[in-house]
């Protein structure tokens, strides 16, 4: 092996790690919602290439108001999936789609897109 074959096999590498640390390991947008005066948690969140933010913190059995506002026309997007809350909804572009849910138990609950591409985490407490 020369010296230019060790070279790109190291960048190859080093790269690959970069992508794993990005999307598994890196940092995450955490917000936790706010309570309105009629007592709703609400926390709104921007679908632009993922979610922002991608980690909503909610306190249970108190009713939770997410709003969705799509602001892209990418078809990864199209649609939310909460497997938990058995929900399934269409995300027009550039429109806010209201999504009431009441969480009943702690947890950490995944909501992704509809190819399962884009990713969030409700954390319940």
């Amino acid at each position: 092996m020369d010296t230019s074959q060790i070279f790109v096999t190291l960048t190859g590498i080093g790269l690959a790690a970069f992508v794993v640390w990005y999307f598994f390991f890196g940092k995450r947008e955490t917000q936790s919602a706010t309570l309105t005066n009629s007592g709703i948690q609400e926390v709104a969140v921007t679908v632009k290439g993922g979610y922002s933010p991608d980690v909503i913190e909610v306190v249970k059995d108190k009713p939770v108001r997410l709003k969705f506002y799509r602001d892209e026309t990418s078809s990864c997007s199209e649609e939310l999936v909460f497997g938990e809350f058995s929900l399934r909804r269409e995300l027009p572009a550039y429109e806010t789609t209201v999504i009431d849910i009441l969480p009943t138990k702690a947890g950490t609950f995944e909501f992704t897109c509809g190819m399962n591409m884009l990713r969030g985490r409700l954390v319940v407490r």
